[in-house]
């Protein structure tokens, strides 16, 4: 096995963390400091260290977690409460795959395997991420189609791929009914009684920062609800309440890249 990826599975960190450590000699492999991260290792019998300290191999662990809003995606944080805060001992040395904002919900993935996260996060391996939205404004034909081509952002600096729209429903507050306003709106502080609204799917390949909000406001919408509800073909287990969590089972693992 290679050594940065060695690392990666045993939790030292990501893989573009370990290769770091490694070049910067914090890497020793039977007590001789190693500076190439793709050095063959066999990690059944060689001794690895890290920053002087034996490394043990570890089960590889995969994680489903249906996120609520007001967390932030990190180990931790000054000011805010992370998704960390929600999982238990049995998680040590996981880490989040990707991010969502601080008031985004839906699925998260957390794993101790660097690998996988790497074929989940590069943009060069095309994982699609599904999310469901709601937001001020109307969505037209002509929208859609810019939407999907791809649109501006970051001041025009930057041109997204295309995407993909579905099930899209424009609407008003009084066409909603009561269990919708309770799930989805009864957090906003500001009146849209005679707002129009949009609700539908978005489906992208990258993750820029505020991707999916700045993408709808090129188009005139103004985003107020956000869940990610796929990646690739892994759903969101509707089962999962919000800050519930629950290994992956070796077939949803593998429908991520189908």
């Amino acid at each position: 096995m290679r050594l940065d990826k060695f690392l990666a599975q045993s939790s030292i960190g990501k893989r573009k963390d370990v290769r770091i450590y490694i070049k910067d000699g914090l890497v020793k492999v039977n007590k001789k400091i190693v500076t190439i991260p793709a050095i063959e290792i066999d990690e059944q019998n060689d001794y690895i260290e890290y920053n002087g300290e034996k490394v043990e191999y570890k089960e590889k662990l995969y994680y489903m977690f249906n996120k609520p809003k007001g967390y932030v995606t990190a180990k931790s944080d000054l000011e805010h409460k992370t998704v960390f805060d929600y999982l238990g001992d049995e998680t040590k040395g996981v880490f989040h795959v990707g991010r969502l904002d601080k008031d985004t919900e839906g699925l998260l993935l957390f794993t101790n395997d660097g690998e996988f996260e790497h074929k989940i996060m590069y943009p060069d391996k095309h994982v699609k991420k599904k999310y469901f939205f709601i937001a001020l404004g109307n969505l037209l034909d002509n929208e859609k189609e810019k939407l999907e081509e791809g649109v501006y952002i970051n001041n025009g600096e930057y041109l997204t791929k295309s995407s993909k729209l579905e099930a899209i429903y424009n609407f008003t507050y009084l066409d909603v009914e009561e269990d919708f306003k309770n799930k989805y709106l009864n957090h906003l502080e500001y009146n849209f009684f005679n707002q129009k609204l949009v609700k539908g799917n978005i489906t992208i390949s990258e993750g820029k920062k505020h991707q999916i909000k700045k993408m709808l406001k090129s188009v005139g919408c103004k985003v107020i609800y956000l869940k990610r509800i796929s990646i690739g073909n892994l759903k969101l287990d509707d089962s999962l309440e919000l800050g519930e969590y629950r290994n992956l089972t070796e077939e949803e693992k593998n429908s991520i890249f189908k």
